[in-house]
């Protein structure tokens, strides 16, 4: 609008004087014909046509004079002797033109500079076909006055134009491009995966037409997408699971080949003996004795860690249910006694009347039994061998606890020996037979629980426990 304006503007200063000129020029030739044809019909001097050039004078700022013999009619404002001699001058041929306009044998029209009033004038002469001559001039400086005006004029009302529709165009644009940029805002969000924008114009046009449509876009792709990371989810967790497994089956291959090897070169070795023939009776009981231990170890180490892959891949579900743990510690404790006073130990007890748990009770009874095992083989004191068994609720937990006399776990030993076949003593453990595995059992079984464990070192033993959730119950 405004290189409109301006164009308009500069259009109108150099070309309006000029076109009000021509427009000008183009009225008194129009007052020359008329002129002509009242003067040929004998209508010159009538009260009409006298009338009609009153008010054509008036109206197109023209002076007008015509003489007929002795007969002047005058139609201006200005002197009738200068107008008479100005007409004089020019029928003598005497003229000062700036511009011929147009000549002919019954008249001149040209522009001249008035020396008098120094102001440019356009002026037409001549004769009439009665005889009569006239004269008819206008003020050019008129016209530029005009022109000036209408410059001005139209520069104020240009600039106020331009700032009412400023303010039009950018309040109107306002409504168009805001609904705009707000679904330039959505699409962004969308692209950095935020769904929750949508778009809420309630107008009827086509930016709310496509303001629904991203908002269903918007739907569509939150879902398909939440579709997808649910699928790469259930995805990795089975990819997971099959490597977990491969992992676990490799590891057992291993280990169970590693466990298995000593015992099955010992028992090849004496089958070797008692085929080449052992003669001494005491040899053969012996070897035959040898053999049955071994293949008694393998078995356990067998039945281990079957036990422990099958918790570890999940394929052993917990068969959870309410029972006395008391009872059990007890149970387990009185058919163990055969083996404490085997071995000289004195076996402790501080365990209240009843404690109900909700847990696998066979399982929690492998970690006891695990427990008391290790004490039991690892039982040892210069003046009294001692197990002590408790039984504590501590705040929301209940705690179990083993405790023996005897030597300390290393420390750098104790974070590791929950992983499987890890032995402190190697020598020892082969003595009684153990595996490595009971503690990773433990482990196992624990975390399926979502219960604590531990071991702690204390002045003259080693003391382990766990933990279950005292409020951990069914829903009714």
């Amino acid at each position: 609008m405004a290189l409109a304006f301006i164009s308009c503007w500069f259009i109108n200063n150099v070309f309006l004087e000029k076109f009000y000129i021509l427009n000008k020029e183009k009225t008194l030739m129009n007052l020359y014909t008329n002129l002509k044809t009242e003067a040929g019909s004998g209508d010159l001097f009538s009260e009409n046509f006298d009338l009609e050039l009153q008010k054509y004078s008036g109206t197109h700022n023209v002076s007008i004079v015509i003489v007929e013999n002795e007969f002047v009619k005058v139609y201006s404002s200005e002197p009738l002797e200068y107008l008479t001699f100005e007409l004089k001058q020019c029928l003598s041929g005497i003229i000062y033109a700036d511009r011929i306009v147009y000549q002919s044998d019954e008249c001149v029209f040209f522009q001249k500079k008035d020396q008098r009033m120094q102001t440019d004038f356009l002026e037409i002469v001549g004769k009439l076909p009665n005889g009569s001559t006239f004269l008819a001039r206008s003020t050019v400086e008129s016209i530029k006055l005009s022109a000036d005006i209408a410059n001005r004029f139209f520069l104020y009302i240009g600039l106020g134009a331009v700032l009412i529709s400023a303010f039009v165009i950018y309040f109107f644009t306002r409504k168009i491009s805001k609904p705009i940029l707000e679904l330039a805002d959505i699409s962004e969000r969308m692209s950095h995966m935020d769904f929750d924008a949508k778009y809420d114009g309630k107008e009827k046009t086509e930016i709310a037409l496509l303001g629904n449509s991203i908002n269903k876009m918007s739907e569509n792709l939150e879902r398909t997408i939440s579709e997808l990371q649910n699928a790469n989810i259930k995805l990795k967790k089975d990819y997971d699971v099959m490597a977990q497994a491969d992992m676990m089956r490799r590891e057992f291959i291993a280990n169970a080949s590693h466990e298995l090897k000593t015992p099955i070169a010992l028992i090849q070795g004496y089958s070797e003996g008692l085929k080449e023939g052992i003669n001494e009776e005491d040899e053969r009981d012996y070897y035959c004795d040898v053999i049955i231990d071994e293949a008694s170890k393998m078995n356990t180490i067998v039945k281990n860690l079957l036990l422990l892959n099958q918790i570890e891949s999940g394929a052993d579900m917990l068969q959870c249910e309410m029972f006395d743990l008391v009872s059990l510690v007890k149970n387990y404790i009185q058919s163990a006694e055969i083996l404490t006073k085997q071995n000289n130990i004195k076996v402790t007890c501080d365990l209240p009347d009843k404690c109900n748990v909700f847990a696998d009770e066979f399982k929690i009874e492998e970690v006891f039994m695990n427990y008391f095992s290790n004490a039991l083989n690892h039982c040892e004191d210069d003046n009294e061998k001692q197990i002590d068994v408790t039984l504590k609720k501590e705040e929301n937990d209940i705690k179990v606890s083993v405790f023996n006399t005897g030597k300390q776990i290393p420390e750098e030993s104790i974070e590791h020996i929950w992983e499987k076949f890890y032995k402190v003593d190697k020598a020892r453990t082969r003595e009684y037979g153990g595996s490595g595995i009971g503690l990773s059992i433990v482990k196992a079984i624990m975390d399926a629980h979502n219960g604590k464990y531990g071991v702690e070192n204390r002045e003259n033993g080693v003391v382990f426990w766990f933990s279950l959730n005292a409020n951990n119950y069914p829903e009714e």
